[in-house]
Protein backbone atom coordinates (compact mmCIF):
# COMPACT_ATOMS: atom_id res chain seq x y z
CA UNK A 1 0.00 0.00 0.00
CA UNK A 2 1.13 3.49 -0.79
CA UNK A 3 2.30 5.56 2.17
CA UNK A 4 2.22 8.88 0.33
CA UNK A 5 -0.72 10.13 2.40
CA UNK A 6 -1.14 8.48 5.79
CA UNK A 7 -4.67 9.89 6.20
CA UNK A 8 -5.92 7.93 3.19
CA UNK A 9 -6.80 4.24 3.29
CA UNK A 10 -7.37 1.74 0.48
CA UNK A 11 -10.86 0.26 0.38
CA UNK A 12 -12.24 -2.29 -2.04
CA UNK A 13 -15.86 -1.63 -3.02
CA UNK A 14 -17.55 -4.29 -5.15
CA UNK A 15 -14.17 -5.52 -6.38
CA UNK A 16 -12.71 -2.10 -7.23
CA UNK A 17 -10.09 -0.39 -5.06
CA UNK A 18 -10.55 3.22 -3.98
CA UNK A 19 -8.86 5.62 -1.55
CA UNK A 20 -10.73 7.54 1.15
CA UNK A 21 -9.81 9.61 4.20
CA UNK A 22 -9.58 7.51 7.33
CA UNK A 23 -12.83 7.70 9.29
CA UNK A 24 -15.13 8.07 6.26
CA UNK A 25 -18.48 6.39 6.83
CA UNK A 26 -18.87 3.28 4.71
CA UNK A 27 -22.10 4.59 3.18
CA UNK A 28 -20.36 7.82 2.16
CA UNK A 29 -17.40 5.93 0.71
CA UNK A 30 -19.81 3.91 -1.42
CA UNK A 31 -21.58 7.09 -2.53
CA UNK A 32 -18.30 8.68 -3.54
CA UNK A 33 -17.49 5.54 -5.51
CA UNK A 34 -20.79 5.88 -7.36
CA UNK A 35 -22.48 2.98 -5.59
CA UNK A 36 -25.84 3.59 -3.92
CA UNK A 37 -26.50 1.93 -0.59
CA UNK A 38 -30.25 2.08 0.20
CA UNK A 39 -31.09 3.67 3.53
CA UNK A 40 -33.89 5.29 5.52
CA UNK A 41 -32.67 6.44 8.92
CA UNK A 42 -29.32 7.79 7.72
CA UNK A 43 -29.03 11.48 6.90
CA UNK A 44 -25.61 13.15 6.54
CA UNK A 45 -26.71 16.16 8.61
CA UNK A 46 -27.98 14.05 11.51
CA UNK A 47 -26.46 11.48 13.84
CA UNK A 48 -26.62 7.84 12.73
CA UNK A 49 -28.78 5.64 14.98
CA UNK A 50 -28.53 2.60 12.70
CA UNK A 51 -32.11 1.55 13.33
CA UNK A 52 -33.57 0.88 9.88
CA UNK A 53 -30.96 -1.76 8.88
CA UNK A 54 -31.57 -1.10 5.19
CA UNK A 55 -27.92 -0.19 4.62
CA UNK A 56 -26.52 -3.60 5.60
CA UNK A 57 -23.49 -4.59 3.51
CA UNK A 58 -20.83 -7.28 3.60
CA UNK A 59 -17.52 -6.25 5.13
CA UNK A 60 -14.11 -7.90 4.97
CA UNK A 61 -10.68 -7.27 6.50
CA UNK A 62 -7.22 -8.78 6.05
CA UNK A 63 -7.10 -12.19 7.76
CA UNK A 64 -5.34 -12.51 11.08
CA UNK A 65 -2.65 -15.18 10.86
CA UNK A 66 -2.80 -17.99 13.39
CA UNK A 67 -0.11 -17.99 16.09
CA UNK A 68 3.17 -19.02 14.51
CA UNK A 69 1.79 -18.75 10.98
CA UNK A 70 3.21 -16.35 8.42
CA UNK A 71 1.35 -13.17 7.57
CA UNK A 72 -0.31 -13.15 4.14
CA UNK A 73 1.63 -11.52 1.32
CA UNK A 74 0.24 -8.43 -0.41
CA UNK A 75 -0.43 -8.58 -4.13
CA UNK A 76 1.49 -6.57 -6.73
CA UNK A 77 -0.59 -3.46 -5.90
CA UNK A 78 0.18 -3.75 -2.20
CA UNK A 79 -3.26 -5.01 -1.16
CA UNK A 80 -3.67 -7.87 1.30
CA UNK A 81 -6.24 -10.63 0.70
CA UNK A 82 -9.64 -9.99 2.27
CA UNK A 83 -11.39 -12.32 4.67
CA UNK A 84 -15.15 -11.71 4.49
CA UNK A 85 -17.24 -11.66 7.65
CA UNK A 86 -20.16 -14.10 7.79
CA UNK A 87 -22.61 -11.42 8.97
CA UNK A 88 -23.46 -8.02 7.47
CA UNK A 89 -22.78 -4.63 9.06
CA UNK A 90 -24.57 -1.29 8.78
CA UNK A 91 -22.83 1.10 6.41
CA UNK A 92 -24.22 4.28 8.00
CA UNK A 93 -22.39 4.03 11.34
CA UNK A 94 -19.22 2.08 10.50
CA UNK A 95 -16.11 3.73 9.07
CA UNK A 96 -13.59 2.52 6.53
CA UNK A 97 -10.22 1.11 7.52
CA UNK A 98 -7.01 0.05 5.76
CA UNK A 99 -7.42 -2.77 3.25
CA UNK A 100 -11.13 -3.06 4.02
CA UNK A 101 -13.53 -4.74 1.60
CA UNK A 102 -17.19 -3.79 1.08
CA UNK A 103 -19.75 -5.69 -0.96
CA UNK A 104 -22.99 -3.85 -1.69
CA UNK A 105 -24.35 -6.67 -3.86
CA UNK A 106 -24.47 -10.40 -3.50
CA UNK A 107 -26.75 -13.01 -1.93
CA UNK A 108 -26.20 -11.91 1.68
CA UNK A 109 -26.89 -8.19 1.21
CA UNK A 110 -29.75 -8.79 -1.20
CA UNK A 111 -31.50 -11.18 1.18
CA UNK A 112 -30.99 -8.71 4.04
CA UNK A 113 -32.61 -5.90 2.08
CA UNK A 114 -35.52 -8.09 1.03
CA UNK A 115 -36.04 -9.04 4.66
CA UNK A 116 -35.93 -5.44 5.86
CA UNK A 117 -38.40 -4.37 3.17
CA UNK A 118 -40.73 -7.22 4.07
CA UNK A 119 -40.79 -6.14 7.71
CA UNK A 120 -41.30 -2.46 6.83
CA UNK A 121 -44.21 -3.26 4.52
CA UNK A 122 -45.87 -5.79 6.85
CA UNK A 123 -48.12 -3.19 8.49
CA UNK A 124 -47.71 -0.37 5.98
CA UNK A 125 -51.04 0.81 4.51
CA UNK A 126 -51.68 0.85 0.77
CA UNK A 127 -51.99 4.64 0.74
CA UNK A 128 -49.83 5.29 -2.31
CA UNK A 129 -52.79 6.45 -4.48
CA UNK A 130 -53.63 9.22 -1.99
CA UNK A 131 -50.28 9.85 -0.33
CA UNK A 132 -48.51 13.18 -0.86
CA UNK A 133 -45.15 11.42 -0.86
CA UNK A 134 -45.99 9.39 -3.99
CA UNK A 135 -43.43 10.12 -6.66
CA UNK A 136 -40.64 10.95 -4.22
CA UNK A 137 -41.03 8.12 -1.71
CA UNK A 138 -37.97 6.06 -0.78
CA UNK A 139 -40.20 3.21 0.38
CA UNK A 140 -41.76 2.97 -3.08
CA UNK A 141 -38.42 3.15 -4.87
CA UNK A 142 -36.55 0.66 -2.69
CA UNK A 143 -39.48 -1.77 -2.60
CA UNK A 144 -39.21 -2.01 -6.39
CA UNK A 145 -35.41 -2.34 -6.35
CA UNK A 146 -34.94 -4.48 -3.25
CA UNK A 147 -38.34 -5.89 -2.28
CA UNK A 148 -39.61 -9.41 -2.82
CA UNK A 149 -42.46 -8.34 -5.10
CA UNK A 150 -44.92 -10.27 -2.95
CA UNK A 151 -46.00 -10.37 0.68
CA UNK A 152 -46.11 -13.38 2.95
CA UNK A 153 -47.97 -11.36 5.60
CA UNK A 154 -51.47 -12.80 6.00
CA UNK A 155 -52.37 -11.45 9.44
CA UNK A 156 -54.44 -8.34 10.16
CA UNK A 157 -52.40 -5.17 9.78
CA UNK A 158 -51.87 -3.08 12.90
CA UNK A 159 -54.01 0.06 12.75
CA UNK A 160 -52.42 3.30 13.96
CA UNK A 161 -53.63 6.91 14.24
CA UNK A 162 -54.22 8.77 10.97
CA UNK A 163 -54.44 12.49 10.20
CA UNK A 164 -53.05 13.53 13.59
CA UNK A 165 -52.57 17.26 14.18
CA UNK A 166 -49.07 17.47 15.68
CA UNK A 167 -48.49 21.16 15.02
CA UNK A 168 -49.92 24.21 13.28
CA UNK A 169 -48.31 23.34 9.94
CA UNK A 170 -47.92 19.55 10.01
CA UNK A 171 -50.12 16.45 10.12
CA UNK A 172 -48.98 12.93 11.03
CA UNK A 173 -50.12 9.61 9.62
CA UNK A 174 -48.63 7.07 12.04
CA UNK A 175 -49.58 4.08 9.87
CA UNK A 176 -47.06 5.19 7.26
CA UNK A 177 -44.21 5.84 9.71
CA UNK A 178 -41.29 3.40 9.41
CA UNK A 179 -39.62 4.63 12.64
CA UNK A 180 -36.53 6.02 10.94
CA UNK A 181 -36.38 8.73 13.67
CA UNK A 182 -35.13 11.44 11.30
CA UNK A 183 -37.77 13.88 12.51
CA UNK A 184 -36.94 13.18 16.15
CA UNK A 185 -33.26 13.78 15.58
CA UNK A 186 -33.90 16.95 13.58
CA UNK A 187 -36.03 18.57 16.28
CA UNK A 188 -33.50 17.57 18.91
CA UNK A 189 -30.20 18.27 17.13
CA UNK A 190 -30.98 21.07 14.65
CA UNK A 191 -34.08 22.92 15.84
CA UNK A 192 -33.28 22.52 19.58
CA UNK A 193 -36.94 21.73 20.19
CA UNK A 194 -37.13 18.04 21.22
CA UNK A 195 -40.89 17.52 21.15
CA UNK A 196 -41.11 14.22 19.22
CA UNK A 197 -40.57 10.68 20.41
CA UNK A 198 -41.63 7.04 20.08
CA UNK A 199 -44.06 5.34 22.45
CA UNK A 200 -45.15 1.70 22.86
CA UNK A 201 -43.20 -1.27 21.53
CA UNK A 202 -42.90 -3.66 18.60
CA UNK A 203 -45.49 -3.33 15.85
CA UNK A 204 -47.45 -0.91 18.02
CA UNK A 205 -44.68 1.71 18.22
CA UNK A 206 -45.97 5.14 17.24
CA UNK A 207 -44.44 8.56 16.70
CA UNK A 208 -46.00 11.26 18.83
CA UNK A 209 -45.46 14.65 20.44
CA UNK A 210 -44.83 14.91 24.15
CA UNK A 211 -47.93 15.60 26.28
CA UNK A 212 -48.82 19.28 26.24
CA UNK A 213 -46.37 20.06 23.44
CA UNK A 214 -46.66 20.51 19.70
CA UNK A 215 -44.32 20.63 16.73
CA UNK A 216 -44.52 24.38 16.27
CA UNK A 217 -40.96 25.70 15.89
CA UNK A 218 -40.15 27.80 12.84
CA UNK A 219 -38.20 24.95 11.24
CA UNK A 220 -40.86 22.26 11.67
CA UNK A 221 -41.55 21.76 7.96
CA UNK A 222 -38.02 20.50 7.46
CA UNK A 223 -39.21 17.28 9.09
CA UNK A 224 -41.61 16.85 6.15
CA UNK A 225 -38.70 17.27 3.73
CA UNK A 226 -36.56 14.60 5.36
CA UNK A 227 -39.36 12.10 6.07
CA UNK A 228 -38.60 9.24 3.65
CA UNK A 229 -42.27 8.23 3.49
CA UNK A 230 -45.55 10.14 3.75
CA UNK A 231 -45.91 10.04 7.52
CA UNK A 232 -45.39 13.78 8.03
CA UNK A 233 -47.19 16.03 5.56
CA UNK A 234 -47.46 19.79 5.18
CA UNK A 235 -50.89 21.31 5.77
CA UNK A 236 -50.05 23.90 3.13
CA UNK A 237 -49.27 21.38 0.37
CA UNK A 238 -51.44 18.45 1.49
CA UNK A 239 -53.50 17.04 -1.42
CA UNK A 240 -52.63 20.00 -3.67
CA UNK A 241 -50.64 18.48 -6.54
CA UNK A 242 -48.72 15.39 -7.61
CA UNK A 243 -44.99 16.04 -7.69
CA UNK A 244 -44.49 14.63 -11.18
CA UNK A 245 -46.83 17.26 -12.63
CA UNK A 246 -44.79 20.18 -11.28
CA UNK A 247 -41.82 22.05 -12.70
CA UNK A 248 -38.83 22.54 -10.43
CA UNK A 249 -36.94 25.85 -10.48
CA UNK A 250 -33.69 26.28 -8.55
CA UNK A 251 -33.55 29.77 -7.09
CA UNK A 252 -32.95 31.60 -3.79
CA UNK A 253 -35.09 32.87 -0.93
CA UNK A 254 -35.42 36.66 -0.72
CA UNK A 255 -36.94 37.05 2.75
CA UNK A 256 -33.62 37.91 4.38
CA UNK A 257 -29.93 38.38 3.67
CA UNK A 258 -29.05 34.70 4.20
CA UNK A 259 -30.41 33.83 0.76
CA UNK A 260 -31.38 30.21 1.46
CA UNK A 261 -31.18 28.05 -1.64
CA UNK A 262 -34.64 26.80 -2.57
CA UNK A 263 -36.58 24.81 -5.15
CA UNK A 264 -39.87 26.30 -6.34
CA UNK A 265 -42.45 23.74 -7.49
CA UNK A 266 -44.98 25.16 -9.94
CA UNK A 267 -47.52 24.11 -12.51
CA UNK A 268 -49.45 26.18 -15.04
CA UNK A 269 -47.94 29.37 -13.65
CA UNK A 270 -48.97 28.65 -10.05
CA UNK A 271 -46.55 27.98 -7.19
CA UNK A 272 -47.57 24.99 -5.08
CA UNK A 273 -44.68 24.62 -2.67
CA UNK A 274 -41.15 25.73 -1.83
CA UNK A 275 -38.52 23.43 -0.34
CA UNK A 276 -34.90 24.03 0.76
CA UNK A 277 -32.12 23.08 -1.64
CA UNK A 278 -28.80 21.86 -0.27
CA UNK A 279 -25.99 24.39 -0.17
CA UNK A 280 -23.43 23.77 2.54
CA UNK A 281 -22.14 27.34 2.26
CA UNK A 282 -25.52 29.01 2.83
CA UNK A 283 -28.32 27.01 4.45
CA UNK A 284 -27.15 23.39 4.63
CA UNK A 285 -30.35 21.38 3.94
CA UNK A 286 -32.81 23.57 5.83
CA UNK A 287 -34.93 26.74 5.75
CA UNK A 288 -37.41 28.52 8.07
CA UNK A 289 -41.14 27.83 7.78
CA UNK A 290 -41.89 31.55 7.73
CA UNK A 291 -39.79 31.97 4.59
CA UNK A 292 -40.97 28.94 2.67
CA UNK A 293 -44.65 29.78 3.22
CA UNK A 294 -44.34 33.44 2.26
CA UNK A 295 -45.44 33.04 -1.35
CA UNK A 296 -49.26 32.98 -1.35
CA UNK A 297 -49.42 36.76 -1.72
CA UNK A 298 -48.07 36.33 -5.26
CA UNK A 299 -51.57 35.31 -6.37
CA UNK A 300 -53.28 38.03 -4.35
CA UNK A 301 -56.24 39.84 -5.87
CA UNK A 302 -54.37 43.02 -4.95
CA UNK A 303 -51.68 42.36 -7.58
CA UNK A 304 -50.91 45.35 -9.78
CA UNK A 305 -51.24 44.15 -13.37
CA UNK A 306 -51.42 47.35 -15.45
CA UNK A 307 -49.82 50.81 -15.43
CA UNK A 308 -52.00 53.34 -13.64
CA UNK A 309 -52.10 57.09 -14.27
CA UNK A 310 -53.75 59.39 -11.72
CA UNK A 311 -56.26 61.89 -13.11
CA UNK A 312 -58.62 63.96 -11.02
CA UNK A 313 -57.53 62.17 -7.86
CA UNK A 314 -58.27 58.70 -9.26
CA UNK A 315 -56.19 56.12 -11.06
CA UNK A 316 -57.06 54.80 -14.50
CA UNK A 317 -55.46 51.99 -16.50
CA UNK A 318 -52.99 53.03 -19.18
CA UNK A 319 -50.72 51.19 -21.58
CA UNK A 320 -46.96 51.21 -21.21
CA UNK A 321 -46.39 53.73 -24.00
CA UNK A 322 -48.60 56.31 -22.31
CA UNK A 323 -47.15 55.54 -18.88
CA UNK A 324 -43.55 56.02 -20.04
CA UNK A 325 -44.43 59.17 -21.98
CA UNK A 326 -46.11 60.56 -18.86
CA UNK A 327 -43.04 59.78 -16.76
CA UNK A 328 -40.72 61.43 -19.28
CA UNK A 329 -42.90 64.53 -19.54
CA UNK A 330 -43.28 65.00 -15.79
CA UNK A 331 -39.60 64.38 -15.07
CA UNK A 332 -38.45 66.76 -17.80
CA UNK A 333 -40.07 69.65 -15.94
CA UNK A 334 -37.89 69.01 -12.87
CA UNK A 335 -34.27 69.84 -12.24
CA UNK A 336 -31.89 67.05 -11.23
CA UNK A 337 -31.51 68.30 -7.66
CA UNK A 338 -35.30 68.23 -7.28
CA UNK A 339 -35.47 64.50 -8.00
CA UNK A 340 -34.84 61.66 -5.56
CA UNK A 341 -34.72 57.93 -6.25
CA UNK A 342 -35.51 55.29 -3.65
CA UNK A 343 -34.59 51.83 -4.89
CA UNK A 344 -34.85 48.52 -3.04
CA UNK A 345 -32.25 46.19 -1.62
CA UNK A 346 -34.69 43.49 -2.72
CA UNK A 347 -33.73 44.29 -6.31
CA UNK A 348 -31.12 42.25 -8.17
CA UNK A 349 -27.64 43.50 -8.97
CA UNK A 350 -28.65 43.94 -12.60
CA UNK A 351 -31.65 46.05 -11.63
CA UNK A 352 -29.53 48.17 -9.31
CA UNK A 353 -27.02 48.82 -12.07
CA UNK A 354 -29.81 50.23 -14.24
CA UNK A 355 -31.14 52.24 -11.26
CA UNK A 356 -27.70 53.82 -10.93
CA UNK A 357 -27.78 54.72 -14.62
CA UNK A 358 -31.29 56.16 -14.31
CA UNK A 359 -30.27 58.31 -11.35
CA UNK A 360 -27.28 59.54 -13.34
CA UNK A 361 -29.46 60.17 -16.38
CA UNK A 362 -31.84 62.31 -14.30
CA UNK A 363 -28.98 63.90 -12.33
CA UNK A 364 -30.95 62.92 -9.23
CA UNK A 365 -29.84 64.67 -6.05
CA UNK A 366 -30.62 61.71 -3.79
CA UNK A 367 -30.33 57.92 -4.20
CA UNK A 368 -30.90 55.41 -1.44
CA UNK A 369 -32.61 52.16 -0.47
CA UNK A 370 -34.92 51.26 2.39
CA UNK A 371 -33.26 49.49 5.33
CA UNK A 372 -35.29 46.59 6.61
CA UNK A 373 -34.22 44.90 9.84
CA UNK A 374 -35.57 42.40 12.32
CA UNK A 375 -34.36 40.02 14.99
CA UNK A 376 -32.00 37.24 13.96
CA UNK A 377 -33.10 33.80 15.15
CA UNK A 378 -29.64 32.33 15.72
CA UNK A 379 -30.12 29.74 12.96
CA UNK A 380 -30.73 30.91 9.39
CA UNK A 381 -32.79 34.09 9.64
CA UNK A 382 -30.62 37.19 9.33
CA UNK A 383 -31.32 40.46 11.11
CA UNK A 384 -31.07 42.09 7.67
CA UNK A 385 -34.39 41.38 6.01
CA UNK A 386 -33.19 42.63 2.62
CA UNK A 387 -31.68 39.92 0.40
CA UNK A 388 -29.26 42.17 -1.49
CA UNK A 389 -27.94 44.85 0.87
CA UNK A 390 -24.39 43.99 -0.16
CA UNK A 391 -25.36 44.49 -3.79
CA UNK A 392 -26.81 47.91 -3.00
CA UNK A 393 -23.62 48.88 -1.19
CA UNK A 394 -21.38 47.67 -3.98
CA UNK A 395 -23.28 48.88 -7.04
CA UNK A 396 -24.97 52.04 -5.79
CA UNK A 397 -21.97 53.04 -3.70
CA UNK A 398 -23.99 53.27 -0.48
CA UNK A 399 -21.93 52.92 2.69
CA UNK A 400 -24.98 52.67 4.92
CA UNK A 401 -28.13 51.87 2.91
CA UNK A 402 -31.17 53.62 4.34
CA UNK A 403 -29.23 56.41 6.03
CA UNK A 404 -30.33 58.96 3.44
CA UNK A 405 -34.07 58.35 3.77
CA UNK A 406 -34.45 61.02 6.47
CA UNK A 407 -32.77 63.58 4.20
CA UNK A 408 -35.23 62.76 1.42
CA UNK A 409 -38.13 63.23 3.84
CA UNK A 410 -36.77 66.61 4.92
CA UNK A 411 -36.24 67.60 1.30
CA UNK A 412 -39.88 66.86 0.47
CA UNK A 413 -41.09 68.63 3.59
CA UNK A 414 -39.05 71.74 2.75
CA UNK A 415 -40.06 71.69 -0.93
CA UNK A 416 -36.54 71.06 -2.25
CA UNK A 417 -37.46 67.62 -3.58
CA UNK A 418 -40.40 67.76 -5.98
CA UNK A 419 -40.08 64.46 -7.81
CA UNK A 420 -39.66 61.01 -6.28
CA UNK A 421 -39.16 57.64 -7.96
CA UNK A 422 -39.89 54.70 -5.63
CA UNK A 423 -38.76 51.40 -7.16
CA UNK A 424 -40.07 48.15 -5.70
CA UNK A 425 -40.76 49.61 -2.25
CA UNK A 426 -43.77 50.64 -0.18
CA UNK A 427 -42.31 53.63 1.63
CA UNK A 428 -45.51 54.52 3.48
CA UNK A 429 -45.68 51.25 5.38
CA UNK A 430 -41.96 50.44 5.56
CA UNK A 431 -39.99 53.69 5.51
CA UNK A 432 -42.01 56.17 7.55
CA UNK A 433 -43.37 58.33 4.72
CA UNK A 434 -46.89 59.61 5.33
CA UNK A 435 -49.45 60.05 2.51
CA UNK A 436 -49.62 63.72 3.50
CA UNK A 437 -45.86 64.11 2.97
CA UNK A 438 -46.03 62.39 -0.40
CA UNK A 439 -48.91 64.66 -1.33
CA UNK A 440 -46.50 67.60 -1.39
CA UNK A 441 -44.64 66.13 -4.37
CA UNK A 442 -45.21 67.40 -7.89
CA UNK A 443 -44.60 63.91 -9.23
CA UNK A 444 -44.46 60.52 -7.54
CA UNK A 445 -43.74 57.36 -9.53
CA UNK A 446 -43.80 53.96 -7.84
CA UNK A 447 -43.33 50.36 -8.91
CA UNK A 448 -44.43 47.39 -6.82
CA UNK A 449 -46.12 43.99 -7.26
CA UNK A 450 -49.03 44.69 -4.84
CA UNK A 451 -51.39 47.63 -4.42
CA UNK A 452 -50.31 49.64 -1.38
CA UNK A 453 -50.45 53.01 0.31
CA UNK A 454 -47.50 54.35 -1.69
CA UNK A 455 -49.24 53.39 -4.93
CA UNK A 456 -52.39 55.16 -3.73
CA UNK A 457 -50.40 58.38 -3.39
CA UNK A 458 -48.54 57.98 -6.70
CA UNK A 459 -49.20 59.96 -9.86
CA UNK A 460 -47.91 57.03 -11.89
CA UNK A 461 -47.96 53.38 -10.80
CA UNK A 462 -46.02 50.73 -12.73
CA UNK A 463 -46.50 47.00 -11.98
CA UNK A 464 -43.15 45.41 -11.15
CA UNK A 465 -42.63 41.66 -11.02
CA UNK A 466 -41.94 39.91 -7.72
CA UNK A 467 -38.95 37.71 -6.86
CA UNK A 468 -40.46 34.54 -8.37
CA UNK A 469 -41.16 36.27 -11.69
CA UNK A 470 -37.69 37.51 -12.55
CA UNK A 471 -34.05 36.50 -12.92
CA UNK A 472 -30.84 38.12 -11.75
CA UNK A 473 -28.11 37.89 -9.15
CA UNK A 474 -27.86 38.89 -5.49
CA UNK A 475 -25.11 38.97 -2.88
CA UNK A 476 -26.04 37.48 0.47
CA UNK A 477 -24.93 38.47 3.96
CA UNK A 478 -21.70 36.46 3.78
CA UNK A 479 -20.73 37.99 0.42
CA UNK A 480 -21.80 35.05 -1.76
CA UNK A 481 -23.03 35.83 -5.28
CA UNK A 482 -26.13 33.76 -6.09
CA UNK A 483 -28.60 33.48 -8.94
CA UNK A 484 -32.30 34.26 -8.70
CA UNK A 485 -34.16 32.32 -11.39
CA UNK A 486 -37.61 32.98 -12.81
CA UNK A 487 -40.14 30.34 -11.73
CA UNK A 488 -43.47 31.71 -13.03
CA UNK A 489 -44.67 34.42 -15.40
CA UNK A 490 -45.92 37.74 -14.08
CA UNK A 491 -49.63 38.55 -14.51
CA UNK A 492 -51.12 41.00 -16.97
CA UNK A 493 -48.83 43.80 -18.19
CA UNK A 494 -46.40 43.38 -15.32
CA UNK A 495 -42.77 43.94 -16.31
CA UNK A 496 -39.60 42.82 -14.57
CA UNK A 497 -38.11 45.78 -12.67
CA UNK A 498 -35.01 45.90 -14.88
CA UNK A 499 -37.26 46.27 -17.92
CA UNK A 500 -39.12 49.15 -16.26
CA UNK A 501 -35.92 50.98 -15.36
CA UNK A 502 -34.46 50.34 -18.81
CA UNK A 503 -37.56 51.83 -20.46
CA UNK A 504 -37.50 54.84 -18.12
CA UNK A 505 -33.88 55.48 -19.11
CA UNK A 506 -34.80 55.33 -22.77
CA UNK A 507 -37.92 57.47 -22.28
CA UNK A 508 -35.89 60.21 -20.58
CA UNK A 509 -33.32 60.42 -23.33
CA UNK A 510 -30.91 57.61 -22.59
CA UNK A 511 -30.41 54.33 -24.37
CA UNK A 512 -28.72 51.03 -23.68
CA UNK A 513 -30.37 48.42 -25.87
CA UNK A 514 -30.32 45.57 -23.35
CA UNK A 515 -32.81 42.81 -24.04
CA UNK A 516 -31.98 40.19 -21.39
CA UNK A 517 -30.77 40.14 -17.83
CA UNK A 518 -27.64 38.31 -18.96
CA UNK A 519 -26.77 41.33 -21.13
CA UNK A 520 -26.84 43.53 -18.03
CA UNK A 521 -24.71 41.04 -16.13
CA UNK A 522 -22.04 41.32 -18.83
CA UNK A 523 -22.11 45.10 -18.40
CA UNK A 524 -21.89 44.60 -14.64
CA UNK A 525 -18.69 42.60 -15.04
CA UNK A 526 -17.22 45.43 -17.10
CA UNK A 527 -18.24 48.28 -14.80
CA UNK A 528 -17.94 46.85 -11.27
CA UNK A 529 -14.51 45.56 -10.34
CA UNK A 530 -15.74 42.86 -7.97
CA UNK A 531 -17.57 41.18 -10.88
CA UNK A 532 -14.65 41.36 -13.31
CA UNK A 533 -14.01 38.15 -15.21
CA UNK A 534 -17.20 36.40 -14.12
CA UNK A 535 -19.72 34.78 -16.43
CA UNK A 536 -23.35 33.95 -15.81
CA UNK A 537 -22.63 30.24 -16.07
CA UNK A 538 -19.82 30.38 -13.51
CA UNK A 539 -22.25 31.30 -10.76
CA UNK A 540 -24.08 27.99 -11.13
CA UNK A 541 -26.82 26.72 -8.86
CA UNK A 542 -24.75 27.11 -5.69
CA UNK A 543 -23.23 30.55 -6.25
CA UNK A 544 -19.67 31.59 -5.52
CA UNK A 545 -17.88 33.82 -2.98
CA UNK A 546 -17.57 37.42 -4.19
CA UNK A 547 -17.00 39.68 -1.16
CA UNK A 548 -15.29 39.28 2.19
CA UNK A 549 -17.65 40.06 5.07
CA UNK A 550 -17.44 39.35 8.78
CA UNK A 551 -20.88 37.73 8.80
CA UNK A 552 -21.32 34.04 9.61
CA UNK A 553 -24.44 31.89 9.59
CA UNK A 554 -25.01 30.43 13.09
CA UNK A 555 -26.55 27.15 11.92
CA UNK A 556 -23.58 26.46 9.66
CA UNK A 557 -21.11 27.24 12.43
CA UNK A 558 -22.79 24.66 14.67
CA UNK A 559 -22.81 22.17 11.83
CA UNK A 560 -19.06 22.61 11.37
CA UNK A 561 -18.53 21.85 15.05
CA UNK A 562 -20.63 18.68 14.79
CA UNK A 563 -18.66 17.56 11.75
CA UNK A 564 -15.34 18.24 13.50
CA UNK A 565 -16.45 16.19 16.50
CA UNK A 566 -17.47 13.28 14.27
CA UNK A 567 -21.15 13.41 15.18
CA UNK A 568 -22.30 13.88 11.58
CA UNK A 569 -20.90 13.59 8.08
CA UNK A 570 -22.20 16.99 6.97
Amino acid sequence: MSEAKTDLVDVQIDGVWHRFPKGTRMIEACRQAGVEVPHYCYHPKLTSPGNCRMCLVEMGLPPRPAPGAEAPEPDEDGHLPISWMPRPVIACANTVGPNMGIRTTGPLTEECRKGVMEFLLANHPLDCPICDQAGECSLQEFSVEHGKGESRFREQKVKKPKNVDVGPRIRLDDERCIMCSRCIRFTDEIADDPVLGFTDRGSHTVLTVYPGRELANNYSLNTVDICPVGALTSNDFRFQMRVWFMRETHTIDTNCATGCNITVFSRQNKIYRITPRQNNEVNSDWMPDSHRLNYHWIESEARLTDPLVKEGGHHRIADWSEALATAADRLSSLKGGEIAVIASARMTNEELLLVKRLAKQLKAGHLDTVARTGEADGYLISSDRNPNTNGAKLILGLENPGSGIAAIQRGIEEGRIKGLLVLQENIVDEAGFSPELLGKLDFLLSTYPIANATADASHLVLPGACWAEKSGTMINATGRLQRLNKAVDAPGQTFEPWEIVRDLIQATGGGNGVHAVTDIFKQLTAEVEAFAGLTWGQIGDLGLPLLETDVTIPLLEREKQRIASGLIVG
